[in-house]
């Protein structure tokens, strides 16, 4: 047995190391018609989306740690909540969403699997001077969005949106956050159009006002809530996340980037707890409250 094999196992690359839990409720993708809107929460900022019949997953990370790619296996923080489903219930996504090439969001690994399995079949969006990261992959295609761009693929609209974040994925890089605009890594939101509905991707932000600048009303807001203790500069707490998905005059709220790795100082429960206990004075329907929980709008 390799040490690569030792350190990360069959059962664990898919499943989560002994300590991590399974989430207590399980999407069915095998149910979801094309005439409906299915939201389904995988496991920190991995969504998969069927909208009206086209299959959506953003920032695929399926594997029991993110992190250093190296000889086969990655090297890197631990998961604590299993992935609601696995590489093999997943269905063939139209499209692959990334926000920007942090580790924990463009996971070469998980990537790496999705480009092997349906070669030359994926179309993949991502954000300015990131592509090249996964550009050896089999791909259907793969384009590059900066601030402001729209384009459109399998069908939907996109467009994308300046988030305040960082974007390096190794420390030496040149990213936006430290003046490098034309040449350094970027790090989008988007929002996703089909039949007149409109989601929100949000990524990964800080509190911001950008959002409401853009002037942008959407109807479902898929927004970050974790890693802010102590990282405030790069990530927005729950609150911050309500008000951003109000800004859009967003209908329903749905969390993301919690719950699945510890990335910041806050208890564990706190992001959904926060959620829980201040969605009410937004008005907004709370789309998905856990990890595997599943949206449908028909």
């Amino acid at each position: 047995m390799t040490a690569g094999a030792f350190l990360l196992s069959p059962l664990s690359k898919y499943y989560g190391e002994a300590n991590a839990t399974p989430p207590s409720v399980k999407p069915s993708p095998m149910n979801w018609r094309d005439d409906e809107l299915n939201i389904s929460w995988i496991g920190h900022s991995t969504i998969l989306i069927n909208f009206f019949g086209k299959i959506i997953l953003t920032d695929p990370v399926l594997f029991s740690r993110v992190g250093i790619y190296i000889l086969g296996t990655n090297f890197g923080p631990e998961r604590f909540t299993h992935p609601a489903l696995t590489f093999d219930e997943i269905p063939k996504p139209d499209l692959i969403l990334l926000s920007h090439a942090h580790m924990d969001h463009m996971d070469y690994m998980t990537l790496s699997k999705f480009s092997s399995e349906y070669k030359n079949q994926i179309d993949v969006i991502t954000a300015y001077n990131t592509m090249d990261v996964i550009q050896n992959l089999k791909w259907k295609s793969i384009r590059e969005m900066d601030w402001g761009d729209e384009t459109e693929s399998n069908g939907i609209k996109l467009k994308a949106l300046q988030v305040k974040h960082f974007g390096w994925r190794y420390p030496w890089e040149r990213d936006r956050s430290k003046g490098f605009h034309d040449n350094g890594r970027s790090y989008n939101a988007y929002i996703l159009e089909r039949k007149g509905v409109k989601i929100l991707f949000g990524g990964d932000t800080a509190n911001t006002d950008l959002f409401k600048k853009s002037g942008e009303i959407v109807d479902v807001a898929i927004m970050p809530i974790g890693a802010y203790q102590p990282w405030r500069m790069n990530h927005c707490n729950p609150e911050e996340a309500l008000q951003m998905a109000k800004d859009l005059s967003a209908k329903v709220f749905i969390p993301i980037h919690t719950n699945t790795f510890k990335q910041g100082l806050e208890p564990r429960e706190e992001p959904l707890k926060w959620i829980s206990d201040s969605i009410s004075k937004y008005n907004f329907e709370y789309g998905i409250k856990q990890i595997g929980e599943t949206y449908k709008m028909a």
